[in-house]
């Protein structure tokens, strides 16, 4: 079994780093539902994790986050980061958690492929 950890940086909205970061965690896990994939959500990509979030248009976030989740694929999102937005004690989208970063150095040290956005 391939393992593969996807790291995002990118604000949910505004970029689409985030999203095509998504996208493809989406599509490994449809190609290949055996493949381990966990994705850790850092810098402003930490704010997508947060629940309740009504885009106006276009792509919504949280339905990605649900579909992965729903999918066994763990989401952390780095704690200095939630600490650093004063997002730490909001909810959190179902199954997203917060993570450290020795979790990413040991998720790191586990993949086989390591894809940053």
């Amino acid at each position: 079994m391939q393992h593969i950890l996807i790291i995002a940086n990118g604000a949910p909205y505004g970029s689409e780093l985030l999203f095509n970061a998504l996208r493809l965690a989406i599509a490994l896990k449809e190609q290949s539902p055996e493949t381990e994939l966990k994705v850790f959500l850092m810098s402003d990509a930490v704010s997508a994790g947060i629940a309740g979030q009504k885009p106006h248009e276009g792509y919504n976030l949280q339905q990605m986050l649900e579909i992965l989740t729903a999918q066994n694929v763990e989401i952390k999102l780095c704690k200095t980061c939630t600490n650093a937005r004063g997002i730490s004690q909001l909810p959190l989208v179902d199954g997203v958690e917060i993570g450290t970063l020795v979790e990413l150095a040991q998720w790191t040290l586990d993949a086989d492929k390591v894809l940053t956005f």
